[in-house]
């Protein structure tokens, strides 16, 4: 054996001489549909439980387990298959480059491995980068397909092992074309490719035909060159992470903004815990970057592959980061938020120390996602900038996000959830002429900050930095919190010495449903989710009938407009007194039911989709100016029709 350690980590990268898989012990093609079962296949990602049971536990969503059996390695050999013969017929190169990479998951290695023989038996040439952030990933990504042709370092997508924020026994897969992963219509014919193969009785033999046909000696070259690639990524996502905080592409102005951003800090010491929870963002450039801006960082939990929580960076598993949090804060008044990613890195959520309560509090995804968003439209205005904005957001954000967005004169348009289908619909909205500077899913948290094509908890970071300290008082440009509080009237509540509870407490009161709480989760029996919303449909409109007035009592809400939201578009399925479609054209995608008061003002709503990546239903209630008993209200009517619905 020869196997190959990570020298960064200490993790076992692979054994190229050793082959995961034998001739006589191919899974039967019932043991592949079985394993192939429980997939979830969507452009966010492919998805289910790898894991075999660990040592010292039982298996399942929760293992630590490092093996896979042998057909979930012919899922993972078959989808590199696919993804091979995609980017050869895309690209034109019977022998195109591509990047991989793994976040930290125990299952990783094994599922890399197998892709990288496949696709060295294809004829490819990986480049693996063994545990990397998503976003530093696709910053090395975008930086490759732009070299050009015949460049060593071109390459012409990525692969990305990785199943995001799902329990730790989980494992998936990302594909992309530059920057970003493959949109909806790129997703669906590679899809479709890799459930044919699924369904071939020939297919283990022939990936196992693949590995056996890659050389062993390319593969221990792509392990003990990890480290090359890892140098070349970090490089890349540096220079990225600069355009995407600053919004310039010049590196002197860069520099200015930085510089400014140093200062402020310099001037008032700010202080971050990054509490990593072993992901992907321990091997990354977060403390170098934020040292780099004269902030002071407190790291925790910052070995890879050591989970101290639950991955999800939501409810219970942000409460490690609050005791370090206010323990970081006696020792230095200084610490004011802390940050908690998902395992590959692309998203997080904060906490931060409220002085008034003298204690940490989270900043709940809906409100990390408003924050980033006043912050980057205020640097617009502090710019001048005049022309046509928008933010896109997916169909579950709170209308807490119209209301910031008209105090800068901004459009906000929505997609169905799903980071591929916000990406591209920004994308659309920029061929209309519209400077979307942020974009992002509201109610997962974080944020994609223009140019990037992923969520960044340093863009978050960044934006937030830029809120607290950039603060105009050096005769340069007009502080971001002053510019929110003039163009809402409220200039003369400003105080030149804010923190963040300050800026948290200036937002619009909106009442919203975590998507990630178990009131949020429903299980349903019925299959046909077009059906399921007829059914709804029919049940809702009786209600509206009874419940109208009290409605109008309590929310002020006079009329009801429902929306289907389908990949990058929003359509009006039908409204109080007027027909429509019906809500079954909504399908499998998203369903909003829009209220709105005789004015015409948006005050609530009512979603529903079904998760493209957990097998879950998943519901909210969002209301204006309402409180937890509001929204409470507003789910548990949602509940009781989605229920009725279910079981009609």
């Amino acid at each position: 054996m020869s196997l190959v350690s990570h020298p960064a980590s200490g993790l076992a990268v692979g054994d190229p001489d050793l082959l995961p898989l034998a001739r006589g012990r191919l899974p039967s093609s019932a043991d592949l549909a079985a394993a192939a079962a429980p997939l979830i296949l969507s452009p966010a990602g492919w998805r289910k439980v790898f894991a075999l049971p660990g040592s010292g536990d039982a298996g399942g969503e929760e293992s630590r387990g490092e093996a896979l059996s042998p057909a979930d390695l012919v899922l993972a050999a078959a989808a590199a298959l696919a993804f091979g013969e995609e980017l050869r017929s895309r690209s034109g190169a019977a022998d195109a480059a591509l990047l991989v990479g793994i976040d930290t998951r125990p299952t990783g290695p094994a599922i890399a491995d197998a892709m990288l023989r496949v696709f060295l038996g294809m004829g490819l040439r990986p480049r693996y980068l063994f545990v990397v952030a998503a976003p530093e990933l696709m910053a090395l990504a975008a930086r490759s397909v732009s070299l050009p042709e015949g460049h060593e370092e071109r390459a012409e997508g990525f692969c990305y092992v990785s199943a995001s924020h799902n329990p730790v026994g989980y494992n998936g897969l990302k594909f992309g074309l530059g920057g970003g992963v493959l949109a909806a219509e790129e997703s669906a014919p590679l899809i479709a490719s890799y459930r044919a193969l699924l369904a071939d009785p020939a297919t283990p033999g022939r990936v196992l035909g693949l590995m056996e046909a890659a050389d062993r000696r390319d593969l221990a070259r792509i392990y003990a060159e990890c480290s090359a690639w890892k140098r070349r990524s970090v490089s890349a996502y540096t220079l990225f992470a600069r355009e995407v905080i600053t919004g310039l592409r010049e590196l002197g102005a860069q520099e200015t903004l930085l510089s400014r951003v140093a200062e402020g800090a310099a001037q008032r010491p700010i202080g971050v815990l990054a509490e990593l929870n072993g992901s992907a963002r321990c091997l990354s450039i977060d403390r170098d970057f934020l040292d780099g801006l004269g902030v002071i960082v407190r790291s925790v939990n910052d070995r890879p592959r050591e989970f101290a929580h639950r991955i999800v960076p939501e409810g219970e598993s942000l409460v490690p980061a609050l005791a370090e949090l206010e323990r970081a804060r006696a020792e230095d008044p200084a610490f004011e938020l802390g940050y908690v990613p998902d395992c590959d890195g692309d998203r997080g959520n904060l906490v931060r120390f409220d002085e008034a309560a003298g204690r940490a509090f989270p900043v709940e995804a809906q409100e990390v996602f408003a924050l980033a968003c006043l912050a980057e439209l205020a640097g617009l205005e502090a710019r001048g900038f005049r022309g046509p904005r928008a933010v896109v957001v997916n169909d579950a954000t709170s209308l807490r996000i119209e209301a910031i967005a008209s105090a800068f004169g901004a459009e906000v348009f929505r997609a169905e959830t799903g980071e591929a289908n916000v990406v591209a619909r920004a994308e659309e909205a920029r061929a209309a002429g519209y400077e979307v500077r942020i974009l992002g899913e509201g109610s997962n948290g974080g944020n994609i900050t223009c140019p990037s094509r992923v969520r960044d908890p340093l863009a978050t970071l960044g934006a937030l930095l830029k809120l607290l300290l950039l603060r105009g008082e050096d005769g340069g440009e007009e502080g971001l919190f002053h510019a929110w509080l003039r163009l809402t009237g409220r200039l003369e509540s400003y105080n030149s010495d804010f923190d963040l509870g300050d800026v948290v407490a200036s937002l619009p009161s909106f009442a919203t449903t975590s998507v990630f709480e178990p009131r949020a989760l429903l299980a349903v029996a019925t299959k046909d989710h077009a059906a399921l919303k007829a059914r709804y449909q029919a049940i809702f409109e009786r209600e509206w009938d009874s419940r109208r007035a009290a409605l109008g009592s309590r929310f002020g809400i006079a009329s009801w407009e429902a929306y289907a939201t389908l990949g990058i578009s929003q359509t009006s399925v039908g409204s109080s007194g007027e027909d429509g479609p019906g809500f079954a054209a909504a399908g499998r995608g998203g369903l909003r039911i829009l209220f709105r008061d005789a004015a015409g003002g948006a005050r609530a709503f009512l979603w529903m989709r079904g998760s493209a990546t957990e097998p879950v239903f998943r519901v909210m209630a969002d209301v204006a100016g309402g409180l937890p008993a509001d929204e409470e209200y507003l789910l548990d009517w949602h509940k009781a029709m989605v229920g009725a619905a279910d079981r009609a």
